[in-house]
């Protein structure tokens, strides 16, 4: 009878998804708007301990929040919200302006410089799905609109 619970037991283990992957995230920011404006982007480096994928954020501070990329598209750069990231095991992928990132949106009041932007990630690894709190620190805007996140 032992046999038979002990085998039925490492069947049941066999068939269980790995453990979920541990994420580190450095260096979190978001840009600061101007009165009025409605988005903004958050930015950041990922790096998983096994392979995952980000499938998707939320902000207690922000009513709506994408995973988003930027991307060349016939000479145009185009934006459009993607359905996951891949984080491949033991890699630093970056998000950042004109990327992959997080859009802020419908925002109610301007994020000002200093601001800290609560982030809660959703990453997928080993058939689990897990999340991780992020605080973002608001930066200044750019005047001279080098890299700004323009969105209409």
């Amino acid at each position: 009878m032992k046999a038979l619970v002990a085998a039925v037991l490492l069947a049941s283990a066999a068939g269980l998804p790995a453990w979920a992957a541990n994420i580190g995230v450095t260096d979190a920011w978001v840009r600061a708007t101007m009165p009025g404006q409605p988005v903004s982007g958050a930015y950041m480096q990922l790096r998983a301990d096994a392979d995952a994928r980000l499938i998707g954020a939320s902000s207690q501070a922000v009513p709506r929040v994408e995973v988003h990329e930027m991307k060349m598209d016939g000479g145009v750069m185009r934006m459009r919200e993607v359905k996951a990231i891949d984080l491949p095991q033991g890699k630093t992928v970056t998000l950042k302006p004109g990327g992959f990132h997080i859009m802020l949106m419908n925002l109610k009041k301007p994020i000002a410089a200093g601001d800290v932007i609560p982030l809660t990630l959703v990453v997928e690894s080993g058939g689990k799905r897990q999340t991780v709190e992020v605080n973002a620190v608001a930066r200044a805007a750019r005047m001279d609109g080098g890299a700004a996140h323009r969105h209409h």
